[in-house]
């Protein structure tokens, strides 16, 4: 197998105004996506970071260390050419959120989801008109269908570069409530992503760490983190 990577071969990646927004350059030369389309922002701010991310580049390119880029990508050219269906699939979430899937036992942890996890249908249902009921058990039952067409709406208004980002949210919270909250600033981003993880950490607080699994709940934290930074900058 090659380890062919790109070299660096660029001293400097700016920003400068372009038509649609702001384009990333590397020695004034201008960035393209895989499709080969302009990697145009519609913010200075996400094209600065954007920028960083090429600049923090060494001797090889690594797209490991470059999540804004890579969404950013995702964006202009996917999400742009599929709007509907993207917005659409993740507006599927509301039926199925994980917010309203609940245990019925032991005590604590339907606690733990009544405290937590009510208090987020809650805000969803006054920030986003929409109320979502929780059920007992994980059998599927529909919500409402007013419900649903609120949260679609909502979904299809974000724009593309949003709506990348929210794509991430959404898939790694499995809830659509939790992606709006955190989108909406309902709370700190570092503790929306803590109440989707609610069920793991009661499994913590029963029987301990397991490394593993713990190092791979890092990275979705860091990744939902990312994706909410990528979110607010757009």
């Amino acid at each position: 197998m090659s380890d062919w990577r790109p070299r660096v071969f660029w001293k400097a990646a700016g920003v400068v105004a372009a038509e649609g927004g702001f384009a990333v350059q590397l020695d004034s030369r201008p960035v393209k996506t895989p499709a080969k389309r302009a990697l145009v922002l519609p913010t200075e701010a996400l094209a600065q970071a954007v920028a960083a991310e090429w600049a923090a580049q060494e001797k090889f390119v690594d797209p490991r260390g470059m999540p804004f880029t890579r969404t950013a990508n995702a964006a202009i050219d996917k999400v742009a050419d599929q709007h509907a269906e993207v917005a659409d699939m993740l507006a599927g979430y509301g039926d199925s959120d994980l917010l309203c899937y609940r245990a019925e036992s032991p005590a604590e942890l339907v606690a733990w989801q009544v405290r937590d996890w009510d208090a987020a249908l809650d805000w969803g249902a006054e920030a986003l008109g929409a109320r979502l009921l929780p059920r007992g058990g994980i059998v599927h039952q529909p919500q409402s269908p007013e419900a649903l067409a609120a949260l679609a709406a909502r979904v299809r208004e974000l724009d593309p570069f949003r709506l990348a980002a929210f794509h991430d949210l959404v898939l790694l919270s499995g809830s659509l409530v939790l992606a709006f909250a955190a989108a909406a600033d309902w709370r700190d981003a570092a503790d929306i992503w803590e109440m989707s993880r609610l069920e793991e950490r009661w499994q913590i607080a029963q029987w301990g760490e397991d490394d593993e699994a713990q190092a791979a709940a890092d990275v979705k934290r860091r990744d939902f983190l990312q994706a909410k930074r990528f979110f607010d900058l757009a």
